[in-house]
């Protein structure tokens, strides 16, 4: 009976060989190589989409290192730009002044100008006026000195010796 145990031992386990061996050989035909494909494919794509990504933060730090720059030109642009427009605001306020300065010593000299002609034109009222009262007064005492003729006389006799008539 262990003859036949082993017989069938050695049976079984050359059948259990052969269906192992056979199982393999299908497995490797069928089952192995598209799931060794698919992991090389898989592998693949892992390792492209690394790649891209490591690209893409290369591109990342790049377009930063690129909007930096471009930051720091506007930066700079504005600067130069409101320096401008301080040296226009300046300068239109200076030129602003200088008019105005201008017209201010024009309308002051104007001024000036009037006031004085109107002090001429009253002076000359003012002599006018002392002229034609002095005339007045001159001949209300002439009138009253002519009236009288002895006083008429002396008044003649007296005006001939200061005038001295040579």
């Amino acid at each position: 009976m262990e003859k036949l145990i082993s017989e069938f031992s050695f049976g079984l386990f050359f059948w259990h060989l052969l269906v192992f061996v056979g199982l393999i050989f299908l497995l490797k035909k069928f089952a192995w190589k598209p799931i060794l494909d698919t992991i090389n494919e898989r592998e693949t794509s892992i390792r492209d989409a690394l790649k891209s990504a490591e690209n893409a933060r290369s591109e990342m730090e790049l377009a930063q290192a690129d909007n930096k720059k471009i930051l720091k030109e506007a930066l700079i642009e504005k600067e130069k730009i409101l320096k401008e427009a301080n040296d226009i605001k300046s300068k239109t306020i200076n030129e602003s002044k200088d008019i105005a300065k201008i017209e201010a010593d024009k309308i002051i000299k104007q001024a000036e100008n009037l006031i004085q002609a109107e002090k001429n034109a009253v002076i000359n009222d003012l002599k006018d006026q002392v002229a034609e009262l002095s005339i007045n007064i001159a001949e209300k005492v002439l009138k009253d000195e002519l009236n009288n003729k002895a006083k008429h006389e002396k008044l003649v006799e007296r005006l001939l010796k200061e005038s001295n008539i040579k």
